[in-house]
């Protein structure tokens, strides 16, 4: 099982996708989950912790705005856990839209710079350009080790 982060990173069917074939989906979803059902941390919106504006700044200048920072906390960390990666490029809003422009540029900068095995593809506009996504993927998802590392 590999752990293959997707980008758009909140993208349910990307993680849908990846767990169908045995890997390990590293998608913001969880990483909230994880966040709202801590104890110790408040209920939104005040859900992080005096340490997230930190660790945000690893993958962050100081200069950039807050809000990059805040996402990067929680994706930065996925993105160096990262074994494989998925990214669609010029997705629609609704097939996962992390609702910020420059989150989403360091995302994708970030992932790339890693040495490990990456699919980029376009996203679908037709019915057969959504059935050669769908294989396309398939095919990356397949072509990945299924046996835990050692």
């Amino acid at each position: 099982m590999v752990k293959v982060i997707i980008y758009p990173i909140n993208s349910l069917i990307l993680s849908d996708l990846v767990e169908r074939f045995g890997h390990k989906p590293l998608a913001m979803m969880e990483k909230i989950k994880e966040k709202i059902n801590t104890v110790g941390v408040d209920s939104p919106p005040l859900n992080i912790t005096s340490e997230e504006p930190k660790m945000g700044l690893k993958y962050a200048a100081v200069e950039v705005p807050a809000g990059v920072r805040g996402r990067m906390a929680i994706v930065g960390p996925m993105i160096d856990e990262a074994e494989a990666a998925i990214i669609v490029n010029d997705a629609s809003m609704a097939f996962g839209c992390m609702g910020c422009a420059r989150t989403n540029e360091l995302t994708k900068y970030l992932i790339r710079q890693r040495d490990i095995p990456i699919l980029e593809v376009d996203y679908p506009r037709s019915e057969e350009e959504g059935m050669d996504f769908v294989y396309k993927i398939a095919n990356f998802l397949k072509s990945l080790p299924l046996e835990e590392k050692q």
